[in-house]
């Protein structure tokens, strides 16, 4: 029985509207070293974060109190808008769309990265932390709580939300704290 805290980012420095893969503005690197002091007493844990910058910079804190380096896994990674390459005005309509919507309403691209980011975390085979995105997050509490909707759970900016793996079933133990992500 894995225990998984899943970790979203830190506050980005651009939005969905501004930069494909920013790092963090100054109040999400603050915030990433809050959820490091928060998280330390736990471990030393096996890490694993999506392969963007956000991430990999909200996990820095914790991998340098821990002494690890935290396996990059694009299977926890963003959503891929399908018009990604269009520009970010597509991508930003995309989103808007399909975040007021139901997987069910998604394509078989989405389903399938829905089943792959539920397959990654199942396949985590201890307790970990694991550094990750507002719809990704949501994929697991969707998955835990058996809701359809693409957004069902709004967590906050370095908010951890603990899942367990109960023999192949993602479980919630406790949601993380929420916020408003907005889709300008």
């Amino acid at each position: 029985m894995a225990l998984l805290y899943l970790v979203r980012h830190g506050e980005a420095a651009s939005g969905w509207d501004g930069d494909l893969d920013p790092g963090l503005s100054d109040l999400g690197r603050r915030q990433a070293e809050q959820v490091a002091d928060r998280l330390a007493p736990l471990g030393p844990l096996a890490i694993v974060t999506s392969p963007l910058r956000r991430t990999r910079e909200t996990a820095a804190p914790l991998e340098a109190r821990w002494a690890t380096e935290a396996v990059v896994d694009p299977g926890v990674g963003e959503i891929v808008a399908p018009m990604e390459h269009a520009g970010l005005d597509a991508r930003v309509a995309w989103l808007r769309t399909a975040m007021s919507g139901t997987w069910s309403s998604l394509g078989a691209e989405h389903h399938a990265w829905r089943r792959l980011v539920v397959e990654r975390l199942l396949a985590v085979p201890a307790d970990t932390v694991v550094f990750t995105h507002f719809v990704a997050v949501n994929v697991a509490v969707g998955e835990a709580t058996g809701d359809d909707r693409v957004v069902c759970f709004s967590p906050a900016n370095c908010s951890v939300t603990v899942l367990r793996n109960d023999g192949g079933v993602l479980r919630l133990e406790s949601p993380g704290d929420q916020a408003t992500t907005q889709v300008l």
